[in-house]
């Protein structure tokens, strides 16, 4: 997801993991059985923004978890597609050629920025209470009354391109944890509000995803914990620069994302 539209805002965190795999960790991953092509499509959640080592206008990081994960398993092909600021019609414009039908495994982000979770921070981070409510109330409308369309669009072009593949759709984590250590920013309200549309669009994912017999990968369970006000946060606050806010750090990516679509795949 892309934040675009706010400035002059700080505060990072980053932890960066390391990619190679060497002596019993490269043993072990030689073992694996022979992984066809893996081609990773959608957001920034998947690109790697906020997670460093980005390259390109697309953000694309080598500490994203697509290519986390493919520096382990080694796949046949590897097509890195997924590009910051994606929303749905744009990966099934502009993301879909590299899928074929000796793809394998496809995994994909996609529906915040559909959402409009950017325009929604930045209200809420800058508009009060009651204004994130209200626009938060508009994301949640959307989620369900739209975005299920939007996400068959997707999820049927890529069952048209690649029939054999393995595709797992991966969903948002919650930003704030609850009662937890934040004083300042955001009001308790607003952060529930947010994270309540955020189940809202994990359950519109997990729905279209078993309609079309795909995968759904749950992330919340890898980042309880490590929301944001949790004190060990896997997410970026309000950054600059601002459009890395609100996105995985490299260990979001490394400790959130891959385990939970390592056990997917």
């Amino acid at each position: 997801m892309r934040l675009s539209r706010y400035a002059a805002l700080t505060s990072a965190f980053l932890v960066t993991p390391a990619l190679a795999l060497t002596g019993a960790s490269a043993a072990a991953s030689a073992q694996l059985p022979h992984v066809r092509g893996y081609v990773a499509l959608g957001d920034s959640y998947s690109s790697g923004l906020g997670a460093g080592a980005t390259s390109g206008s697309c953000k694309r990081s080598t500490h994203a978890y697509p290519a986390l994960w493919a520096a382990r398993h080694r796949p046949s092909s590897f097509s890195f597609d997924a590009c910051s600021g994606a929303r749905t019609g744009d990966v099934v414009s502009g993301q879909l050629g590299h899928l074929s039908t000796a793809t394998g495994l496809v995994s994909i982000t996609v529906g915040g920025n559909d959402a409009g979770v950017g325009d929604t921070m930045t209200t809420c981070t800058l508009q009060g209470e009651s204004a994130c409510l209200a626009r938060v109330g508009e994301a949640r409308t959307y989620i369900r009354n739209t975005l299920p369309g939007k996400l068959d669009s997707v999820y049927s072009a890529i069952a048209r391109k690649a029939p054999s593949a393995r595709v797992v759709v991966l969903g948002y984590p919650h930003f704030y944890k609850l009662n937890g250590d934040c004083d300042a920013g955001l009001s308790e309200k607003s952060r529930a509000a947010i994270d309540a549309a955020a189940d809202d669009i994990n359950a519109v994912l997990a729905r279209r995803a078993a309609g079309h017999r795909f995968a759904f990968a749950d992330v919340n369970r890898t980042f309880a914990g490590h929301e944001l006000c949790s004190g060990s946060p896997w997410l970026h606050s309000v950054t600059y620069p601002v459009d890395e806010s609100y996105h995985p750090t490299s260990a979001g990516q490394a400790r959130g994302y891959l385990p939970v679509f390592g056990s997917a795949a």
